[in-house]
């Protein structure tokens, strides 16, 4: 299968698809440790790129290690059109808890951790993880993180930078000390706290990237998306898809999935096209849950 429809946008230097794949639930439940079918996660990933997606989002931290190393497995050496974008700032303890990393030698530390595991000589893009509140962004100074990385950038082991769950203050600051390419904060239908901020970029040419597109952890149920979904001869997962697509073209997407029967079908999201009255009742949807 092909994705089937021809939507890119300019980042990083190129063209890509404008969904991608995030890895990820390659790593075990929890984002912790081995997953329990490697080989299912392969195949994923081998077509997802087959298909033409050109953009896969990871990080060393999830697993850690896991999900890089399984990249390199399935896809190494890489396809020429492959941008491969991961992130810095964090570390798992033990307990599979998420720890910060945030000072200069954590993030030198991080970018080697994603050089030796996905096997490369330089990263194409690396976003700067600020912990924040987790899943939420915080105010406060990120100079010092950026210009760590931007420092990495100038020996040549990065290519271009960008930040995750930052505020458009902190996205501000980062721009007068390195070119940001894309910035990956919460946003799907029902969490919209960036609408502002998507224009905001739009305008600018940067690339928004959401996580948890779909809703995250907790998948976004809603009887009424359901019952657009069905009148559509689609799934729920896939009109919230293409809503995000819709939404702004700067908007590129990375759900993930170790299933190939998710993949096909976050796939042809691409291609669903939602009518005017259906996209007013989504916002009616989440206005709804709002209250």
């Amino acid at each position: 299968m092909s994705i089937p429809f021809a939507s890119t946008y300019a980042f990083a230097g190129r063209h890509v698809n404008r969904m991608g794949y995030g890895a990820m639930q390659l790593a075990g439940p929890g984002v912790f440790g081995p997953p329990k079918d490697r080989a299912a996660c392969i195949a994923v990933l081998r077509e997802a790129v087959a298909a033409g997606v050109d953009h896969i989002d990871t990080s060393d931290f999830y697993g850690p290690h896991v999900t890089n190393q399984i990249i390199r497995e399935a896809l190494h050496p890489y396809p020429q059109d492959l941008l491969i974008v991961t992130k810095v700032g964090a570390v798992r303890g033990d307990d599979a808890s998420w720890l910060p990393a945030q000072g200069a030698e954590d993030i030198k530390r991080g970018v080697h951790d994603n050089l030796r595991n996905l096997g490369l000589d330089a990263l194409d893009v690396v976003n700067m993880r600020i912990m924040g509140n987790v899943h939420a962004p915080s105010e406060g100074s990120i100079a010092k993180q950026v210009e760590a990385l931007a420092a990495l950038q100038q020996q040549g082991l990065v290519r271009h930078i960008g930040l995750s769950n930052v505020t458009a203050a902190q996205i501000r600051e980062a721009q007068g000390i390195a070119k940001i390419v894309c910035v990956q904060n919460h946003y799907n239908l029902v969490q919209r706290s960036d609408d502002a901020l998507v224009d905001e970029l739009a305008a600018q040419g940067i690339a928004y990237v959401p996580f948890f597109p779909l809703g995250g952890f907790t998948p976004i149920q809603s009887s009424g998306l359901s019952k657009l979904a069905a009148e559509l001869k689609a799934t729920p997962m896939q009109v919230a898809l293409a809503w995000l697509l819709q939404r702004s073209p700067n908007i590129l997407l990375i759900p993930g999935t170790s299933s190939l029967q998710h993949l096909r079908e976050n796939l042809q999201a691409a291609a669903l096209q939602l009518p005017e009255h259906v996209l007013a009742e989504l916002d009616a949807i989440r206005q709804q849950g709002e209250h």
